[in-house]
């Protein structure tokens, strides 16, 4: 039986925010992906970010811009990554009090890794430490294993602390 599904343009726009980011996970652990996957993944990520300023929230927000950082870390794209990094943080701090446990991890992680990329390593092990130390604060167990496996290998990874 074909029912018929109609959504308002809010209900659109917050279920294709939600199924675009979604996607984007499986693109980012993707090992080969190809030069029209990597684009694929740049185009997710801000498509994804422009549907949630329409309908989300704050904290949707700060998650689009951790998620365009990480797409240009692993694209290798050091200028925009760092950018969005940035952006993330200051958001993140503007409005702590409405972001999760792990929503504060990740902005530093987000950091971490961006200023590696950008070859300094001071602002890098800073991020880290701040990373590590919020990381630790996670109160649900889940939370804390995907950030620590996250931070300890996540794709793109591009710093190691005790390497530098």
């Amino acid at each position: 039986m074909n029912e018929e599904i109609r959504l308002t343009l809010l209900e659109a726009q917050e279920k294709l925010a939600k199924s675009i980011y979604n996607g984007l996970w499986e693109l980012l652990e993707k090992e080969d992906r190809t030069p029209s996957e990597d684009e694929d993944l740049l185009l997710g990520a801000y498509s994804s970010l422009y549907y949630w300023k329409q309908v989300g929230t704050t904290v949707n927000l700060q998650r689009g811009y951790w998620m365009i950082s990480r797409v240009h870390l692993t694209l290798e794209n050091k200028d925009d990554a760092l950018a969005w990094a940035l952006k993330c943080l200051a958001l993140t701090e503007k409005n702590t009090e409405k972001m999760e446990d792990f929503d504060l991890a990740f902005a530093q992680e987000s950091l971490a890794r961006a200023y590696a990329l950008a070859g300094d390593l001071e602002r890098a092990k800073n991020h880290y430490r701040q990373a590590v130390a919020l990381g630790e604060k996670i109160q649900d167990p889940e939370d804390k294993k995907v950030f620590v496996n996250d931070l300890t290998g996540g794709d793109g990874f591009l710093f190691n602390p005790d390497q530098n």
